[in-house]
């Protein structure tokens, strides 16, 4: 018997229009977040290029990335040494010859000073392990530059006797420019290194010259002679270092990079305040607030009230005079001797034409350039602006103001001359 043929199923219509599940399903590895370094990366592109970020996702994404590129590497510690080598080479060679261009080198193969915006983004985060990470790395680049322009001192003995340092003293001294060349370089460096993933070269080498230039200064004068003020040279690194630190961490507060926790704020408060005090004291500025502050106090005289006597006319009887005597006018001389003057004697580098006499120490309007060899007399006023030594002289009648470091102390005084009083003896 046979079955009836099974009647086919009809086949279900293909309908046009897709369905997609209510909620979507996630990866196992998804996080809220999200990272950056998987995005796309013409979207991270548009996200750096943007002065300020647009959400907490973009900003902590972003902040994974840039503590890795902040990380010091072995580059890093390499260029390091080669800087210091050639900076030392250059304040070695000024001793014989101008070697401005051999030091511009040695800034030009400095390393990029990432790991200097690690320290600052660690800590305007809070970020403790992060902080003392790149901080440790920065701090061995620069014992690496102290070092080599050590050893470059030390070499340098063998030209003895030496004449005046002047690229060493000059890196060691503070200077206003200096200062604005720090600031701009360190706010450079930090929204070029947040909103670009190439190599910051400008803005490093302006954070180099004011960072390694004095560092390797100052192991350099260590080095030829330890009676050198060797440590000017690092009191004005640490100055440049705490101005950056400072003006990084506010252009970083600027974009909104903060701590995740209200605990994270004291790393970045006790940093500010370090760098303020850092400031304040070893620029001078506390001495000056001080020092202005007394002679306030000791300016404004006290009101006093003056009682005028009364004045009572007497008469007196008309007396007439008869002279008797015939006054004979006699002359005594009194000898008066004036205090010795110091004298010092104009000794500024071959590669200048002199020494400049200024009417303000500082910033002073140029009065003259002193040849060397010119024999000045030394007055008692001295000046500290910041670090620089400034010397009141006279010569050729003309008052002014020179620095220290281009006089040397002679021996030659001039005689002393009586001068002569003359008294009229009746």
């Amino acid at each position: 018997m046979d079955l009836p043929e099974e009647t086919p199923k009809s086949e279900e219509p293909i309908h046009s229009e897709e369905t997609f599940p209510e909620e979507p399903v996630l990866p196992e590895d998804f996080t809220p977040i999200g990272d950056l370094t998987h995005k796309p990366r013409s979207r991270r592109r548009r996200t750096q290029r943007m002065l300020v970020l647009p959400g907490a996702d973009e900003r902590a994404a972003l902040l994974d990335t840039l503590a890795r590129r902040a990380v010091p590497s072995f580059d890093f510690f390499l260029f390091a040494f080669f800087c210091g080598v050639v900076l030392g080479a250059g304040y070695l060679l000024d001793l014989k010859m101008n070697s401005l261009a051999l030091l511009l080198l040695g800034i030009l193969l400095a390393p990029s000073l990432t790991p200097w915006v690690g320290i600052t983004l660690a800590a305007i985060t809070g970020s403790w392990r992060f902080f003392f990470l790149t901080l440790g790395g920065f701090l061995v680049a620069g014992v690496l530059v102290f070092l080599t322009g050590g050893l470059a001192g030390l070499a340098g003995r063998l030209w003895l006797p030496l004449p005046t340092l002047f690229q060493a003293d000059i890196r060691s001294h503070l200077w206003w420019l200096d200062l604005f060349v720090v600031a701009l370089g360190a706010a450079l460096l930090v929204i070029s290194f947040v909103h670009s993933e190439q190599r910051p070269v400008l803005s490093s080498t302006l954070m180099a010259y004011g960072l390694f230039a004095p560092l390797s200064a100052a192991g350099f004068e260590l080095g030829i002679n330890a009676s050198y003020p060797w440590l000017n040279g690092l009191l004005v690194f640490l100055i440049h270092l705490a101005l950056a630190t400072l003006v990084g961490g506010i252009v970083l507060a600027v974009l909104h990079f903060k701590p995740a926790r209200v605990s994270g704020y004291f790393l970045p408060i006790l940093v500010g305040l370090l760098s303020l005090a850092a400031l304040f004291i070893f620029t001078g500025l506390t001495a000056s607030i001080r020092n202005g502050i007394t002679a306030v106090r000791h300016i404004e005289p006290t009101p006093t009230l003056l009682s005028l006597p009364s004045v009572t006319l007497t008469p007196f009887p008309t007396q007439t005079l008869v002279s008797t005597l015939v006054p004979s006018a006699t002359i005594s001389l009194v000898p008066s001797l004036e205090p010795t003057p110091a004298y010092a004697v104009i000794n500024a580098p071959s590669n200048y034409n002199g020494a400049n006499l200024r009417t303000e120490p500082g910033s002073g309007q140029l009065l003259y350039t002193i040849s060397n060899g010119l024999i000045v007399q030394v007055m008692p006023e001295i000046k500290n602006i910041g670090t620089v030594t400034w010397v009141h002289i006279r010569w050729n009648n003309v008052e002014g103001w020179v620095l220290q470091s281009v006089l040397t102390v002679t021996s030659l005084t001039p005689t002393p001359v009586p001068s002569l009083t003359f008294t009229a003896t009746p």
